[in-house]
């Protein structure tokens, strides 16, 4: 499933051809993806101009000048390609309808948005912009990594009570917005933390130091365009490539990239999840 950096690489692909446009025409193929769509969906977008695109952990926000804002979440398969955008940013032409086209939006500009999800566990919905973040799949996650409000002071309060394997501790969304699989395999690598060490046995400096090394990790992700394993496609249909600078994930029985470290990359299941690490740089 696309994680932050991939939710954030489509939604700055998609600002150049959405933000400031309005939607000349949305259609609607299909009644429902992993839920039913909202009643009236094409019509209630249709000649709705775009104010701006945000991005809430995993789901892409579009605010409408309509008083509604469109919820998009990629799910496991889910992508959003932009076709036709006549400021050349884009593919000149738009490619042929493909039978998992399930949501598309032409825009008063000429670029299209096809929402394209073989495997249907993506998700659209319409929610009343001035209920904020209201919505039933926002309002319990927590702070955004890269934002003001998840810094030192609050990891190191977050955690220090909890007795979970750090790894586990990190993927909660309730405690940090947008962290997936990969990305705390690859921060807690950074860091030196072992995944199964419970998180009120860290001392709170090792904690606090988690802080710049969660957003260094997520920003050379989203600089790299995402990471492309399976599915996931930039909004220019582009792989991301973050996967080939992966330290640990996916790499077991590879050597530990760390200097004088003799070590090979481990994998180990942790609630159903493969957990990739170094045994002797983590501690």
């Amino acid at each position: 499933m696309p994680e932050l950096p991939e939710v954030e690489t489509v939604r700055r692909g998609l600002a150049p051809a959405m933000e400031g446009f309005v939607i000349a025409r949305a259609q609607v193929n299909r009644p429902d993806l992993r839920w039913p769509f909202p009643a009236n969906m094409a019509d209630r977008l249709t000649g709705k101009r775009v104010l701006q695109l945000r991005r809430r952990s995993k789901y892409i926000l579009a605010d409408l000048d309509s008083g509604e804002t469109a919820l998009i979440h990629l799910g496991m398969s889910g992508r959003m390609l932009v076709s036709g955008d006549p400021l050349g940013q884009f593919v000149h032409s738009h490619p042929a309808p493909e039978k998992h086209d399930h949501v598309v939006f032409d825009m008063e500009n000429g670029a299209r948005i096809t929402f394209n999800d073989p495997r249907r566990f993506g998700a659209m919905d319409l929610f009343t912009t001035a209920t904020g973040e209201s919505h039933p799949l926002l309002i319990s996650i927590g702070p955004e990594p890269l934002g003001n409000a998840f810094d030192e002071d609050y990891l190191v309060e977050a955690l220090s009570r909890r007795n979970t394997p750090m790894k586990s501790a990190l993927l909660d969304q309730k405690l940090v917005a947008g962290l997936g699989n990969i990305y705390v395999c690859e921060a807690l690598y950074r860091s030196k933390i072992h995944p199964t060490r419970p998180a009120r046995r860290v001392s709170k400096d090792r904690i606090a130091s988690l802080v710049p090394i969660i957003r260094e990790v997520l920003s050379d992700a989203i600089e790299a365009g995402g990471s492309s394993l399976r599915d996931f496609r930039q909004a220019d249909g582009e792989l991301g490539y973050f996967q080939h600078s992966f330290d640990v994930y996916g790499r077991e029985g590879a050597p530990c990239r760390s200097t004088g470290c003799t070590s090979t990359i481990r994998r180990i299941v942790q609630s159903g999840r493969s957990t990739f690490y170094c045994p002797t740089c983590q501690r």
